[in-house]
């Protein structure tokens, strides 16, 4: 195990109907709040009645900034900077899932620069003073909700890049798992896979081989959400199942799961954020596509901890290392299958003669993360057992 330093200040209200809470979460960080929310769900749900109610008992008022894409789009993070900033408002409140989230910590940054926005995106600027954010959660999948990074999508360039701060972590999150007994059965898919592929990139990157605390513990969740997700596709509103989701995909990506393992990376959202960047699909969905094949080109040279996984996870002990290590990425492009999830650029409608321009695309952020190895020859490859 690696040294490390673990530090997470986000407050978490979690259980059924604390989404009255908001309204006094807020206002113990302004009377005046920017809301921010997708495109219409929460207004159809009733989420949104009951948000605004809480705000008004607690004598928040708001201004609302709806329309976040679930990939979310720099132009719209861009309008909610302006707006944040001509209607001073002092707190962010976001309701909805990873998107709307993102996009608030992006304007939170925003809105407290005289600079452009985008200049945290490509490390010509630091945060360096933020708007605090309250989250009421409505999709459990990205972790966004407790932790302080986030994705937006530049739609001139088609670079989907990543904002990150300790000044973004949000100051309180609001998880009441009723709120996403509405969750259709395609975005339920998508969440559990996005959930998964935050566990499995410090799971098989890390350097260090010596990390069985980490590595149980993300078989453990990864073996959870397996079982909840088919629970909640067969019964929507399974409470237990619902509850258990949402907290097992905050842990996904609350810094828990990779505390002590050292260096590690994110090569599958890497390329998979050129795939939304491109044709929009769903994160989830794309990383379904993608993972499976990073597995398999993977599982290729460094078996051992596919091994591992294809044992703890999936029950596999017979066979090679080699055959154990290609039965994890296929045994788990089998299950994504089964939940509804695409496993094929062919069934995201990307054409396999794209490779070579997606490659070109992701090749960005690999340079800027750091993933030297992932050239636009390396990443074709992967992306050839995509297909």
């Amino acid at each position: 195990m690696q040294p490390f330093v673990f530090h997470n200040p986000t407050k978490i209200v979690f259980g059924p109907q604390m989404v009255k809470k908001v309204g006094k979460s807020t206002a113990g960080y302004g009377s005046k709040a920017l809301l921010v929310y997708g495109q219409s769900s929460i207004k159809r749900t009733g989420v949104y009645d009951q948000v605004t109610a809480s705000l008004q008992q607690a004598g928040v008022s708001w201004v609302e900034h709806g329309g976040v894409k679930s990939n979310p789009v720099l132009g719209h993070v861009r309008t909610g900077v302006a707006l944040a900033k001509a209607e001073q408002v002092d707190v962010i409140v976001a309701v909805g899932g990873g998107s709307v989230l993102d996009a608030s910590k992006s304007i939170a940054a925003g809105a407290k620069t005289d600079g452009d926005v985008w200049d945290f995106f490509i490390d010509q600027a630091q945060v360096r003073e933020a708007l605090p954010l309250i989250t009421v959660l409505t999709l459990a999948a990205t972790g966004s909700e407790m932790n302080s990074g986030g994705v937006v999508t530049n739609e001139q360039t088609k670079q989907k890049f990543n904002i990150g701060s300790p000044l973004l972590f949000p100051k309180v999150s609001i998880l009441d798992p009723c709120l996403t007994y509405s969750v259709p059965a395609d975005y339920t898919a998508y969440s559990a896979v996005d959930a998964i592929s935050h566990l499995i990139e410090g799971y098989f990157t890390s350097a260090d081989s010596a990390t069985p605390l980490q590595d149980r513990f993300v078989e453990g969740l990864i073996k959870t959400i397996i079982e909840c997700t088919e629970q909640i596709l067969d019964q929507p509103d399974h409470a237990d199942a619902r509850a258990t989701m949402m907290w097992a995909a905050t842990w996904a990506l609350n810094g828990l799961s990779t505390a002590g393992i050292g260096v590690y990376g994110f090569p599958n959202h890497m390329i998979e954020h050129s795939l939304s960047a491109l044709y929009d699909v769903a994160h989830g969905a794309g990383l379904s596509i993608v993972m499976p094949g990073w597995m398999t080109y993977k599982a290729q040279q460094h078996p051992a901890k596919f091994a591992q996984f294809a044992n703890r996870v999936f029950g596999c002990s017979g066979g090679s290392e080699q055959e154990r290590a290609l039965y994890a990425a296929e045994a788990l492009k089998q299950w994504f299958r089964k939940i509804g999830s695409p496993v094929t650029l062919a069934e995201a409608k990307i054409p396999e003669q794209d490779i070579p321009a997606i490659a070109d695309n992701a090749t960005m952020l690999a340079q800027k993360w750091g993933l030297n190895e992932y050239n636009a020859e390396v990443i074709a490859a992967i992306l050839k057992h995509c297909c």
